[in-house]
């Protein structure tokens, strides 16, 4: 699946944010208003590709989809995730409300091993995606 992940600058941000929610006790959780048709596909293996700035960049292993509900008690999705973030070759991608599936052979591939993407954090953000168009990140 790809989501964007709104109001979450860079990798280090979300994954500041979510550190906060596991110090405070919390289940990494993500609601959303459909639930996925494809759940169980998702749950044996699958991930949340975050798409943050423009770009998918970062991926997030999903445990579980629950039945949940919004502070005003309505029906939603609870995405599960697991703490770990992977770092995944930057592909820019267009805005797009909800989310999507992902066909496993389209996913971007995980970053190998020493190549952090975390370095190309501290790049501006508009800097960060031209040097991805190019493919140099």
């Amino acid at each position: 699946m790809t989501k964007l992940c709104v109001g979450i600058r860079d990798i280090a941000d979300l994954r500041a944010h979510q550190q906060a929610h596991l110090a405070r006790g919390e289940v990494l959780r993500h609601r959303t208003r459909s639930f996925p048709r494809r759940a169980a596909e998702i749950i044996d293996g699958g991930s949340l590709y975050w798409v943050i700035a423009g770009a998918t960049v970062v991926r997030q292993r999903v445990v579980d989809i629950i039945a949940d509900h919004w502070e005003d008690g309505s029906k939603c999705a609870g995405l599960i995730f697991d703490p770990a973030l992977v770092a995944v070759a930057a592909r820019t991608t267009r805005p797009f409300q909800g989310w999507r599936y992902l066909d496993p052979a389209a996913a971007p591939p995980d970053l190998l091993a020493g190549h952090d993407a975390e370095g190309s954090d501290a790049l501006p953000p508009a800097l960060r995606r031209a040097l991805e168009d190019l493919g140099l990140l």
